[in-house]
């Protein structure tokens, strides 16, 4: 195993913020890192929505294909971001704890009326590219408009400090690692059973070759199990849905403390759509990701 290990990661705040936490994780099991950034296919194209970007993997591929040259030894992603489909020769060799799954609501102070939808006011410009979320907002608040918003978490709430949204939606991880400001806005954090998050959505996702097993042995012990219980039937129905970023497709699980799995899930064949909303429980994982694909597709 190569010492010190390569991190290959993209060159975000939050992005470089998953893989020093991965590197300190490392550090305190003895192995010593370092990172190489590397640029993807959705860090440099800025002028065009998610669903309008060919293919899947547009944050991922470039440090995959490095993986897979041998060029860095572990690729760290947001785990929303990585197709449920790994490309020959790598494997997902662990995850870490989940943080807040949930979607930020961040509004202007001048934007909010308290009696509207979302505390938004008539007309409310708000800032998202995803599809999910403006499906799911589409539904929830019609006197809203839905404006594109492209860049990393700190340069979209600079955008939203400069007056060019009302309001925008972030993943409360992102805000949360890296420990915004946003006191001088209205924050609502929208209920994941409600509004519910991308499949994933608040992992890290540590991702490896196959065949080394030395290194797939160092991640298992960083491995967080009952992180990849929830989020291995979210990703299956993504899967199933053959989904990703280009189709608004919400998906969330969890497990209580009696041992029973719950999923709340919401889908729309496009993001102008009324979003179709599940939930299924039941007392094992068997079959649910399943059983719910059959619910969103048929109710």
């Amino acid at each position: 195993m190569r010492n010190p290990i390569i991190i290959g990661t993209r060159g975000s705040d939050l992005a470089l913020w998953q893989a020093v936490n991965l590197q300190s994780k490392l550090n305190n099991n003895g192995y010593h890192s370092e990172l190489k950034i590397i640029k993807t296919v959705g860090d440099r194209v800025q002028d065009l929505s998610f669903d309008k970007i060919e293919g899947k993997g547009f944050f991922t591929k470039e440090i995959e294909d490095e993986l897979l040259n041998e060029s860095v030894d572990i690729a760290v992603h947001s785990l929303k971001d990585l197709p449920t489909s790994q490309p020959v020769g790598l494997t997902l060799g662990g995850l870490s704890e989940r943080q807040d799954p949930s979607d930020m609501l961040i509004i202007r102070k001048e934007s909010v009326v308290m009696s509207n939808d979302l505390r938004l006011k008539d007309n409310a410009i708000l800032g998202t590219s995803s599809v999910r979320r403006q499906s799911i907002v589409k539904d929830l608040a019609q006197q809203v408009n839905i404006k594109e918003l492209r860049g990393n978490v700190p340069t979209r709430v600079q955008k939203l400090k400069d007056g060019h949204y009302d309001a925008i939606i972030l993943a409360s991880a992102g805000l949360n690692r890296l420990e915004l400001d946003i006191s001088e806005f209205e924050s609502i954090r929208l209920n994941p059973k409600e509004f519910v998050p991308a499949a994933g959505q608040g992992v890290i996702a540590y991702q490896c070759r196959k065949v080394d097993k030395q290194m797939r042995k160092v991640l298992a012990t960083i491995h967080t199990i009952e992180t990849s219980e929830i989020t291995n039937i979210e990703r299956k129905v993504l899967k199933l849905m053959d989904g990703g970023c280009h189709i608004p497709l919400g998906v969330y699980a969890e497990k209580d403390s009696n041992g029973y799995f719950h999923v709340w899930a919401s889908y729309a064949k496009d993001k102008n759509q009324k979003p179709k909303r599940i939930n299924l429980s039941q007392s094992t994982s068997h079959k649910l990701a399943e059983k719910t694909v059959e619910l969103l597709l048929n109710q």
